[in-house]
């Protein structure tokens, strides 16, 4: 029996896209309103859904609560509140903190805590309520 389990959390950040190496008038045709100098904000949703086999004791794949906390520890409570372009966080130097960068990165976050019964099937990182990208391994 395969089984997926998502779970949701949410976390607010700020970020600017802008290439250093383009002029403004390339920046803001590219990036829009996403290349404001002042930087903007978003209230993110993340998805993160699990696939495997449940424990033949608990009948969890995980417990929901311990997914939480990891989700919690390795990506929201950096996130959250943060300016992605300035502070500390796990995306590498120079890496624009755009959803689809933003999905893979939380992905090589959360990956190597997953009990072995089980493993990430996708990150699901939702930026406005139009916009939201997945992620599945590939």
């Amino acid at each position: 029996m395969l089984v997926y389990l998502s779970r949701k959390e949410s976390f607010n950040a700020a970020h600017q896209l802008w290439v250093p190496s383009w002029s403004d008038e390339k920046n803001f045709e590219i990036f829009g309103k996403c290349a404001n100098k002042n930087f903007h904000g978003h209230n993110y949703e993340l998805w993160v859904t699990l696939k495997g086999k449940p424990d033949p004791v608990t009948g969890f794949l995980m417990d929901a609560k311990v997914l939480a906390k990891l989700m919690r520890e390795k990506v929201t409570d950096i996130l959250d509140h943060s300016n992605m372009n300035m502070d500390p966080n796990f995306l590498p130097e120079g890496v624009l903190p755009t959803t689809e960068n933003l999905v893979y990165y939380i992905w090589q976050e959360l990956a190597p805590f997953l009990p072995d019964n089980c493993q990430l099937h996708c990150v699901k990182l939702q930026e406005t309520p139009k916009i939201y990208c997945e992620y599945f391994g590939e």
